[in-house]
C-alpha cells in the first residue's frame, strides 16, 4: 500500500489505453504496396466456418496406394498440427478408413473477400512426400523429371515432430533461429548411421518435398539420441517454414486432393456486427451501472474491464509472442462474454468488500487494503472453476500435439482419443485468456488503481467509495 504512489494510476491506466489500441488496431508499416504486419489487430483475427464459411476439402493417397487405419491416424493428426500451426484452430479433421480419405473443414483465410478454394487448400500446406537423402544429386525420370536420386535416410514416417528453435551462438553474444527435429526410435537409429558415415565429410544430407530440395544441411558429428538440430542462416520466418514444412510432409504416404467445396456462413457477417453493437451497448451500461453503484471503484473497475477485453483480443490475434493466436467462432465471443460477467462479479466482490469495511468504521486506507485480501479469496475460488473447465476443453477438444491435449490424453482422454472440434477449443481458449486477464486487470490492476487514486485529497471522501464521511 505504501509503495502505491499518486502516479501509479496513470501508469497503470496509460499502459491499458496503448495495450488496448495496439490489440485492436495492431501495428502496421505500409511501404509502397507491401504492408509488414508488426503486431496484428481486430483486422487480422481469423473467422470460424460458423461466422464467415470457409472450404471442404477431402484428401486421399496419391495412386493406388492403399493406406491402413494407422497411417490413416497418422496423417491425420499431421494434418490437424499443420493446421494449429497456421492459427486454423476452428476445424475438423477426420478419416475414414474404408474410402482411404481424409476430410478437413477450416474458415477462410483472413482477408479474403473472394473466397477461392484452392488457395484455401494450398493454405493447409502441399501435402508432399518428405524424404532425407544423401547428397543432393539428381537424375532424370522417364517423363523427363527431375528427381532425386541419393539414399533415403529418413522418409515421413521417421519423423515425429519438426520446430523453430533458438539458441545462443558460438560467441555467446547473440542469439540464432535453428529447426529441431524429434525422430521416432527406428528413425533415430537409421539417422545415427547415416550421420557417422557423413560427419566431417562435405556431403550433406538434402531434404526433399518430392522433387523440390527444401534444404541441404552438412553433417559436422554423429547425431544419435533421436533429436536433431538444423542451423544456417535462418530467420524467425525462414525457421518456421523449413519446420512446417516437414511437420507437413511428414507422412506415411503422398497425399492429393480428390475434392472441395465451399461452406456457407450459418450466421454470416452481418450478424456478427449486431453481436458486436450489442455487446457494445450492454458493455456501456455495465460501466454506467458499476459507476451508479460503486463509484470511483467502478469507475476504476471500467477501466479495468476495457484492458480485459483487450487481452482477450490479444490472445486471439496472437498479440502475445510466447503463444499462437486462435480462430474466433461463434463460442468462442460466448467466452469472451463468460469471462467478462466474471470480471464484473470479480470488481463487485471487491466493490461490496469496501462498502462492508467502511461501515465498520475503519479508516479508507485500511478498507481498501482489507478489502482486496479478503475479496481476492472469494475471486480466485470463482475463476479456479472456470480455469478447469477452459483447460479440460482446450485438452479434450485441441489439436493432438497442443500442451493441455498431451497431458489430458495421457491422464484421462486416453481410452477416448483426441478430437479437434474447433469451436468447442475456441470457448475454452477465449474462456481461459478471460479469466487469466481478469486477475490481470480486474484484480491487481484495479488494485493499484483504487489504492493510488485514494491518495489524493480529493479522492479522499468516503463517499466516493460508497462508505459516509466522518
Amino acid at each position: 500500500m505504501k509503495k502505491t504512489g499518486k502516479s501509479t494510476f496513470f501508469i497503470v491506466v496509460a499502459f491499458i489505453a496503448l495495450f488496448a489500441v495496439s490489440s485492436v488496431f495492431g501495428i502496421d508499416k505500409i511501404f509502397g504496396d507491401k504492408r509488414t504486419t508488426y503486431v496484428k489487430g481486430v483486422d487480422d483475427i481469423r473467422l470460424g466456418i460458423d461466422i464467415k464459411g470457409g472450404v471442404d476439402v477431402t484428401f486421399g493417397p496419391a495412386g493406388e496406394y492403399d493406406a491402413d487405419l494407422a497411417q490413416l491416424d497418422a496423417a491425420t493428426a499431421i494434418i490437424k498440427t499443420r493446421l494449429s500451426s497456421l492459427g486454423i484452430t476452428d476445424n475438423e479433421v477426420y478419416s475414414d478408413e474404408k474410402s482411404d480419405r481424409i476430410i478437413v473443414r477450416f474458415p477462410w483465410q483472413v482477408g479474403e473477400t473472394d473466397f477461392d478454394p484452392e488457395s484455401a487448400v494450398k493454405e493447409l500446406g502441399e501435402m508432399a512426400e518428405l524424404t532425407f537423402r544423401k547428397g543432393t544429386d539428381t537424375t532424370t525420370d522417364e517423363n523427363g523429371n527431375t528427381v532425386p536420386s541419393g539414399e533415403i535416410v529418413l522418409v515421413g514416417d521417421d519423423i515425429e515432430k519438426a520446430e523453430r528453435q533458438f539458441r545462443q551462438d558460438n560467441d555467446g553474444k547473440n542469439y540464432e533461429y535453428t529447426v529441431g527435429l524429434q525422430l521416432t526410435k527406428e528413425g533415430s537409429d537409421k539417422f545415427a548411421a547415416a550421420t557417422a558415415e557423413l560427419s566431417g565429410s562435405d556431403t550433406p544430407i538434402s531434404i526433399w518435398m518430392d522433387n523440390t530440395m527444401i534444404s541441404a544441411p552438412t553433417v559436422k558429428n554423429t547425431i544419435t539420441g533421436g533429436q536433431a538440430e538444423i542451423s544456417g542462416n535462418f530467420d524467425a520466418d525462414s525457421s518456421k517454414k523449413l519446420a512446417d514444412q516437414i511437420n507437413s510432409g511428414a507422412l506415411p504416404f503422398k497425399m492429393e486432393t480428390k475434392s472441395f467445396r465451399t461452406i456457407s456462413p450459418t450466421m454470416g457477417e452481418g450478424s456478427l456486427d449486431a453481436i458486436l453493437l450489442a455487446a457494445l451497448i450492454a458493455f456501456i451500461f455495465i460501466a454506467i451501472y458499476m459507476i451508479f453503484l460503486y463509484r470511483l471503484p467502478g469507475f476504476v473497475a471500467v477501466i479495468a474491464l476495457c484492458g480485459q477485453v483487450a487481452g482477450s483480443i490479444a490472445a486471439i490475434t496472437g498479440w502475445f509472442g510466447f503463444m499462437n493466436g486462435s480462430t474466433l467462432t461463434i463460442p468462442g465471443i460466448a467466452g469472451i462474454i463468460l469471462a467478462v460477467g466474471m470480471g464484473v462479479d470479480a470488481n463487485i466482490i471487491t466493490g461490496e468488500r469496501i462498502k462492508e469495511e467502511l461501515r465498520t468504521g475503519k479508516s479508507l486506507d485500511a478498507a481498501i487494503k482489507i478489502a482486496y485480501k479478503r475479496a481476492f479469496s472469494a475471486i480466485l475460488d470463482g475463476n479456479i472453476t472456470n480455469v478447469i473447465i477452459a483447460v479440460i476443453l482446450m485438452g479434450a477438444f485441441g489439436v493432438p500435439d497442443s500442451f493441455f491435449s498431451k497431458i489430458l490424453n495421457k491422464t484421462i482422454f486416453f481410452a477416448f482419443g483426441a478430437t479437434a472440434e474447433g469451436v468447442v477449443y475456441s470457448f475454452g481458449f477465449t474462456l481461459l485468456a478471460g479469466v487469466i486477464c481478469n486477475f490481470i486487470f480486474g484484480v491487481f490492476a484495479s488494485r493499484l488503481m483504487v489504492t493510488s487514486l485514494s491518495k489524493f485529497k480529493c479522492f479522499k471522501n468516503r463517499k466516493l467509495y460508497g462508505g459516509d464521511e466522518k
